[in-house]
């Protein structure tokens, strides 16, 4: 019988919604080349733009590895409870693989009907248990995803930002400064936030 595995993940985080930025200036110098225009006409201190690594994000929230762990350790004691039954079937056709020359026909053929549902539902079992953990897993990414965009409308909001990105290999930004990188402080932030209102709930 196969192990039933933990189950652990990456969730990833969607950019939040921006407002347009003003536009400074329509006039472009008609000498300059349309290389020189564009690094003349757009600079990137004017954006107001934000970005973070999002798995890093994810992986350093105390939430999620709270959460994450609380789910390993629920899968290993399902692990351990469908490794007891599958040993005990296992043990129950033993016996009958000593004993079925001692049946009649119609005692073995019984047997073996039995043993059969058994494994059906010992397959059932497995399955169920792992379906409980794939929903544990999902409600816990629906909840970081929500805890995070609620905490980024609030970091843009109070640093002044139109924009925060979301920096994972092979998404749809392929290259930033790394002075727009506010991941450590969007970390530090929200397991701050997290802390003061895990401490609130416990107290009352």
């Amino acid at each position: 019988m196969r192990k039933l595995g933990k189950v652990l993940g990456i969730l990833g985080v969607t950019a939040m919604a921006f407002t347009a930025c003003d536009n400074q200036g329509n006039t472009a110098n008609t000498n300059a080349t349309t290389s020189e225009g564009n690094d003349t006409e757009v600079s990137i201190s004017d954006l107001k733009v934000a970005y973070i690594h999002t798995d890093s994000v994810i992986n350093n929230f105390t939430f999620f590895k709270e959460k994450s762990a609380e789910i390993a350790d629920k899968g290993k004691k399902f692990e351990s409870e469908l490794s007891n039954r599958a040993r005990g079937f296992e043990q129950e056709v033993a016996n009958f693989q000593q004993t079925a020359n001692n049946m009649t026909p119609n005692q073995s053929r019984a047997k073996q009907e039995e043993l059969m549902t058994k494994e059906r539902n010992l397959v059932t079992y497995r399955d169920n248990l792992m379906q409980e953990l794939s929903a544990d897993e999902a409600e816990l990414y629906n909840e970081v995803y929500d805890q995070i965009q609620d905490y980024l409308t609030t970091y843009a909001e109070e640093n002044n930002l139109e924009m925060i990105l979301s920096y994972t290999r092979g998404g749809g930004v392929w290259y930033a400064k790394n002075s727009l990188d506010v991941t450590n402080s969007v970390i530090e932030g929200m397991n701050s936030h997290y802390t003061q209102k895990k401490d609130t709930t416990e107290k009352k």
